[in-house]
């Protein structure tokens, strides 16, 4: 891609390699982390919104602009498609960019992604674009049927299907509207306490207030790093929903957990400020790099990163092994709006699979009378309790042992912490607690 010179598109133009990057496969959050290295504030705020916004409601935006490209959307080279998606959102979703701005960006990013007539394509439909009625721009109400919710929504239709047949029309759309909304950032205590973090930005001036179930604080800013005590290691960036996992866990006091698939640490950290020790296992050098960054900047020094495949753990005897599984993640839509378009049927058969060898995995290295626990961003059933009710199947010789006390809200019939986005206001989670009889 050609670099322009026109300043006033910088924010665009790292949107549009932030989706470039999420179709060749990178992770939203690493796509945006390079792609607005060099911008300031506003600029980089501009980017995450545009970038995120796009992939949120990317079938309404293909809906709205498809009908103006008269040789058919599917011919369009793929960056001229993101470059019309980009203008269209601006145009249909972002009130304060005037329309002649989302346009004239617009036409300048197609100039570069290809050539001057583009230039004058993207100019034509996004003007037609400007002109559509403002109600169908938004997502309307009823009972629509599935593939009218997936596509008023931009989700898989196989996947809103699942989801219509289990939290019913209602339940299903509450979801999809909560995975398209901008998620807060919700911080953790590391290294300080909720008391030091609060009398600090009460001191600095800045706005908080307390995250669902008091899992966490949200403040009133965009950027962790911004925030006194970010250098210190004072906290971590960290949903609600996973903090509620470590709390769930319940790791006694006195035990050195076995922590399997640890990367990036967020439970590493929560978990092991309160016990022994904790052993971070993670099988990719690049992700344990990140792990131990992690550890250092905000760790109590009682916790160790080490490369090795949980398949093979590298411990015997454990008194605590946390195996938070690799899975679809269909609880963190919200924050990863790139996943959707990556999630397929096939994709959750190979992980159910993989998960079970994992499980029976870690069993094998629980001491007699220690505890498994077992968890999932999923809300898919395959990865969750059905996937427990196989293993206890497969392994008699545990059961499941819930902490006491915790919130009953929270947890299903049989005792597991399962929270649902349209629900809990949070992201979606899943955990076991298991004992291994002695």
């Amino acid at each position: 891609m050609k670099r322009a010179r026109d300043d006033g598109t910088a924010a665009r133009r790292a949107a549009l390699r932030i989706l470039e990057q999420v179709r060749e496969g990178r992770p939203f959050d690493a796509a945006l982390d390079q792609s607005v290295r060099r911008l300031g504030d506003a600029d980089r705020r501009l980017a995450h919104e545009l970038a995120a916004g796009v992939l949120r409601r990317q079938t309404v935006l293909d809906g709205l602009v498809a009908p103006f490209v008269p040789r058919g959307w599917d011919k369009l080279a793929p960056g001229l498609r993101d470059v019309l998606r980009l203008g269209a959102y601006q145009l249909t979703s972002l009130d304060r960019i005037p329309a002649h701005a989302a346009v004239n960006t617009s036409v300048a990013l197609a100039r570069e992604v290809a050539n001057q007539k583009a230039g004058g394509f993207a100019n034509a439909v996004l003007r037609k674009v400007a002109a559509l009625e403002p109600s169908l721009f938004s997502t309307g109400e009823g009972d629509e049927p599935v593939e009218q919710l997936a596509a008023q929504h931009s989700h898989p239709v196989w996947l809103v299907r699942r989801w219509v047949a289990r939290f019913g029309v209602d339940g299903a759309r509450a979801l999809l509207e909560w995975n398209n909304a901008r998620p807060p950032l919700i911080l953790q205590p590391a290294r300080a306490h909720y008391e030091s973090l609060e009398e600090r930005w009460r001191a600095a001036g800045i706005p908080f207030h307390a995250a669902p179930f008091g899992a966490g604080l949200i403040p009133e800013r965009s950027r962790p790093d911004e925030l006194p005590g970010f250098i210190e290691g004072d906290f971590l960036v960290q949903d609600a929903a996973q903090a509620l996992v470590s709390w769930f866990a319940d790791i006694p006091a006195e035990a050195v957990l076995v922590d399997l698939c640890a990367a990036p640490g967020g439970k590493t950290v929560s978990i092991g400020r309160g016990i022994r020790g904790v052993v971070a296992v993670d099988l990719s050098p690049r992700r344990s790099a990140r792990l131990a960054e992690n550890l250092r900047r905000a760790g109590s020094g009682r916790e160790r990163a080490v490369v090795a495949d949980a398949l093979h753990p590298p411990v015997r005897d454990a008194a605590a092994v946390l195996l938070d599984a690799p899975c679809l993640g269909t609880g963190t839509f919200a924050r990863n709006p790139d996943a959707r378009w990556r999630v397929t049927p096939e994709a959750l058969g190979g992980l159910a699979a993989q998960q079970r060898a994992l499980l029976d995995a870690a069993a094998e290295v629980v001491a007699p009378g220690g505890l498994l626990v077992y968890a999932t961003c999923s809300l898919e059933p395959e990865e969750n309790e059905e996937q427990v009710e196989a293993f206890l199947a497969r392994h008699e010789e545990f059961r499941r042992e819930p902490p006491d006390p915790f919130p009953g809200s929270l947890l299903s019939a049989q005792g597991d912490l399962t929270i649902l986005p349209q629900r809990h206001r949070m992201d979606g989670a899943y955990a076991a607690r298991l004992r291994r009889g002695g």
